[in-house]
């Protein structure tokens, strides 16, 4: 059951983030800047993202494409790493003092006649009403992974996110997927000892697979290093195998004490749902050139807005549209208020 919104804070604030990953930071750096008052929520913890990624991840881009707010990100290689970038992001914050609620969910927003209002639910299970004048969506699309819909796929053997190898020394592990999150896990896997065979529905690993990644996995599976399993679909989990389906409709039961299903992610809006946002043939939210949604005042900048091409909006362009957002909504304000004098 729902608690009760018995806290209710009365004051009116021009934009409410929802998101504290690096898109929504900048997008609270250029709220600052431009003299608007904000606030950014977030279920989980700053940069929240990364914190789930791998946990030797490397960014497939350089350090100045992941800054944000003119702050330079040192780092001591080519391109940056999980650890990096929390320590950057987090450091970011904390020069800005930027004013964030972490464990903070958004569970609902509605429209109001200032703007909008929103339901947060807080770490304690309070529920407070928060009212903005607009709201900027940087929520992203990793916490929301692409479930298969199989049999055996919420057991405690079986994971929709990586962290690292060393648990899995010897053990026979089955990672489902194509993309990068597949390979750079089953990579990982490999050189931490673990028995590895990936299956891929397609006929071939997918083509944007990093670039000095794609090629070290197709090695080790030429060399069988690691097994793959292509034209083929996990279609049970079981405690100590998965039953694998070939395109030729045989079936055959793979040894496995842990699954990994790695196969993509998608935004996850259902807190707008009552907004009625439109969206287009691939999934994608109808937005303007300033990242405005079809609800007046409703921005939505990075990969939030783009369920069918995630793989087009990365950290790189999203701060780029927090910043192109924050400029809109700081243009109309001003408008309005010339109106009122």
């Amino acid at each position: 059951m729902k608690p009760d919104i018995h806290n209710t804070q009365n004051s009116l604030i021009d934009v409410a983030i929802v998101g504290a990953g690096p898109v929504g930071l900048a997008a609270a750096i250029a709220c600052k800047r431009a003299g608007l008052s904000y606030v950014v929520l977030d279920k989980g913890c700053v940069v929240n993202a990364i914190f789930d990624y791998p946990t030797y991840m490397t960014f497939f881009t350089t350090a100045p494409e992941l800054e944000i707010g003119g702050h330079p990100m040192v780092t001591g290689h080519d391109k940056p790493d999980r650890k990096d970038a929390l320590m950057y992001y987090r450091l970011v914050a904390q020069r800005e003092n930027l004013n964030i609620r972490q464990y903070s969910e958004v569970v609902k927003v509605h429209a109001a006649p200032a703007g909008f209002t929103l339901e947060v639910e807080n770490q304690d299970g309070d529920m407070n009403l928060l009212e903005a004048r607009r709201v900027i969506v940087a929520t992203g699309y990793y916490d929301n992974p692409l479930h298969l819909g199989i049999a055996g796929e919420d057991a405690e053997n079986v994971s929709h996110y990586y962290t690292e190898g060393h648990p899995f020394w010897k053990l026979n592990v089955t990672v489902i997927g194509a993309g990068n999150s597949a390979a750079d896990a089953a990579l990982d896997l490999w050189r931490n000892g673990a028995n590895v065979t990936i299956v891929v529905r397609a006929p071939e690993l997918k083509s944007t697979i990093k670039y000095w990644v794609r090629p070290d996995l197709e090695n080790r599976i030429k060399a069988g290093s690691i097994a793959a399993q292509f034209n083929s679909q996990v279609v049970e989990i079981h405690p100590d195998y998965v039953l694998v389906q070939h395109q030729n409709g045989t079936t055959e039961q793979l040894a496995t004490h842990f699954t990994f299903a790695l196969t993509g992610y998608r935004p996850k809006l259902a807190f707008l749902e009552d907004l009625d946002l439109a969206t287009q043939p691939d999934q994608c939210l109808v937005l303007s050139g300033q990242h405005e949604s079809s609800v007046a005042g409703l921005f939505v900048a990075g990969s939030a807005g783009y369920a069918g091409k995630t793989n087009q909006v990365f950290i790189e362009n999203g701060r780029i549209h927090a910043e192109q957002a924050v400029a809109e909504i700081a243009r109309q304000l001003a408008e309005r208020e010339a109106a009122l004098v």
